[in-house]
């Protein structure tokens, strides 16, 4: 069977946490300062501390922005349902926004429509969409995003000649990229939060001190260092799978999302909005030895039914997005296999 998420872990990865383990660096040290090092160096961000979870970085972030007890934090209805349990425990409000049906990101409508003494808003890029940050910035109101899947997307506009290709299109005071086993990068577990400018980079600099039990262990920071030293080599195969896919989509009623043109997608995954049942599409290629699954069934609204008619985009995509396979270990026969499934959907 062919899942639909594998971790690219090769020689290289497994090569590094093994030089960690021999050296004894097991907890925090000198292979984590190397990998913010790396990230400041690739994103071109002030400052960048790495954490133990996303939901770690989440909650340091929010704290950072000193939101008063019970004042709202707005998030997507398909953001990870961990938001949610984050933003409770600090006793803060969540506040439930729609997203747009060509994207599936929140967009300065869907965030104005929903406003209700929000104090911050947290942008997920969805299944690796870069949504127009820039406009919800416009609103006023503190912004993190969360890059965990869109890793790799650079703005069109950028200087490739000058090393420019590398500037992330995130806007917000705080940056977070998930390094869990389902993120564009993985490092077994682990998060990187980093500040888009000086001023809240000293702010991350001075109040994100924190103790050993909270930051990333050598071991893992070995493995997301590899990572990142392959990611033009991975992001350039999963490009060459999507062109693929999308030929055999083409035969299709189903419809795919819309990219922006001056954020190429970094095809994290191949979604597809679909006009028949989603039991059905599972079934026929499960029959032909592929697996698909429902791309929004670990969100707030999967577990929040209530919210239906509060987003009814979001609920409509939950229930009609299915991802297929696409990863760099794929086979030429997997790829081929799952191509022919997708041109040939019910």
């Amino acid at each position: 069977m062919v899942s639909v998420y594998a971790p690219t872990i090769r020689r290289r990865e497994m090569d590094a946490v093994l030089t960690a383990l021999v050296e004894d660096k097991v907890g925090p040290g000198e292979h984590s300062g190397f990998l913010t090092q790396t990230v400041k160096e690739y994103l071109g961000f002030d400052s960048c501390i790495s954490l133990r979870s996303p939901a770690m970085a989440l909650a340091l972030s929010l704290k950072l922005l000193n939101i008063e007890e019970g004042k709202g934090v707005m998030v997507s209805a398909l953001s990870p349902l961990y938001y949610l349990q984050v933003i409770q425990d600090l006793r803060l409000t969540p506040v439930f926004c729609d997203v747009e049906d060509s994207q599936a990101c929140m967009s300065k409508e869907t965030v104005l429509s929903a406003l209700d003494d929000v104090r911050a808003i947290v942008i997920h890029h969805t299944l690796g969409f870069v949504p127009e940050s820039q406009g919800m910035m416009e609103i006023g109101i503190p912004v993190i995003e969360d890059c965990s899947l869109s890793c790799g997307t650079f703005l069109a506009s950028a200087d490739v000649e000058h090393g420019a290709s590398h500037i992330s299109p995130f806007q917000g005071i705080f940056g977070i990229l998930g390094l869990e086993e389902r993120d564009m990068l993985t490092a077994g577990g682990g998060a990187l939060l980093f500040a888009g400018n000086k001023r809240n980079g000293a702010v991350l600099k001075n109040d994100g001190r924190l103790p050993p039990e909270y930051k990333l262990p050598d071991m893992n920071a070995a493995m997301a260092v590899a990572q990142f030293r392959d990611l033009a080599k991975n992001l350039k195969k999963r490009k060459e799978i999507a062109q693929v896919y999308t030929q055999a989509s083409l035969r299709t009623r189903h419809r795919r999302f819309i990219v922006r043109e001056d954020a190429p997608y970094n095809n994290y995954t191949f979604p597809l909005i679909l006009e028949t049942g989603m039991k059905d599409v599972k079934a026929y290629a499960r029959k032909k030895g592929v697996e698909v699954e429902s791309a929004f069934a670990g969100t707030i609204i999967s577990a929040n039914p209530n919210l239906i008619e509060r987003c009814p985009v979001s609920a409509s995509l939950s229930l009609r997005t299915a991802l297929f396979p696409l990863y760099p270990r794929l086979s030429s026969a997997d790829i081929e296999k799952t191509a022919k499934i997708i041109g040939t959907l019910p």
